[in-house]
């Protein structure tokens, strides 16, 4: 690592605006993230922890440059660890040494990755904690003023994209939802007034052949849709 550079900095931040306002997937902004941030940092390993805010815990949710195994079954309880802590006073912590740290717990994994100095940093929205920025060096190293700063800025931009997402997320399978219910209804009118059934033996058929055909209701739903707006044509 070496004396930030102001371009690579500004252009770090473009590229990750770019990123949180594109109709890229929330994985790949976060891998873009980890990515940009290693390089512009000149780092070992850069990593996302994510808040899971029911269970009071982080999962690992980017990173490059370390053993898929760690990947696949990470979690930090929000009273554990740098990432718990971090999260917990809401301000960055810096660690000239981690296996000098009482604090880190993943002595064996740093020793392993040559791991040696950190700078963990929360990610923010407003007040509210969505998850801890994680960049490790391979030799003794003082993080600078600027570089925190420029951390702190990446990490909250971070947030911002997560919390974007999560919302567009949440606002489509909604949409989703209520335009199956819609469509359920109306396929329901259907065969109610062809068949001669109540609702709930409308509602049965719909459901039944969902099973029986392995397909969603709210595709059932569209075929009866389709082939009475057929059977209308004239």
């Amino acid at each position: 690592m070496g004396d930030l550079d102001c371009k690579d900095y500004l252009k770090t931040l473009n590229k990750i605006s770019s990123a949180i306002v594109s109709d890229l997937y929330l994985e790949d902004i976060l891998k873009l993230i980890v990515t940009l941030t290693a390089n512009v940092m000149k780092a070992k390993v850069c990593n996302v922890w994510l808040m899971d805010e029911k269970k009071q815990e982080f999962n690992i949710k980017a990173t490059q440059s370390m053993h898929q195994e760690y990947l696949n079954k990470r979690t930090i309880k929000l009273d554990e660890g740098v990432v718990g802590l971090v999260a917990r006073e809401k301000k960055p912590k810096i660690i000239f040494n981690v296996l000098k740290e009482e604090q880190y717990k993943e002595k064996e994994l740093a020793k392993i990755e040559g791991l040696v100095s950190m700078a963990s940093i929360p990610m923010m929205v407003k007040d509210k904690i969505i998850g801890v920025l994680n960049v490790y060096t391979n030799k003794p190293y003082k993080f600078t003023k600027a570089e925190v700063t420029l951390l702190s800025t990446i990490a909250n931009q971070a947030a911002v994209a997560i919390e974007k997402t999560e919302l567009i997320v949440r606002t489509k399978i909604i949409q989703e939802e209520l335009d199956a219910r819609k469509k359920t209804e109306k396929a329901k009118g259907i065969l109610m007034e062809e068949r001669n059934i109540n609702e709930s033996e409308a509602f049965s058929l719909i459901r039944k052949s969902s099973m029986d055909k392995r397909i969603s209701m709210k595709e059932i739903a569209e075929a009866i849709i389709l082939s009475y707006e057929i059977r209308q044509i004239k």
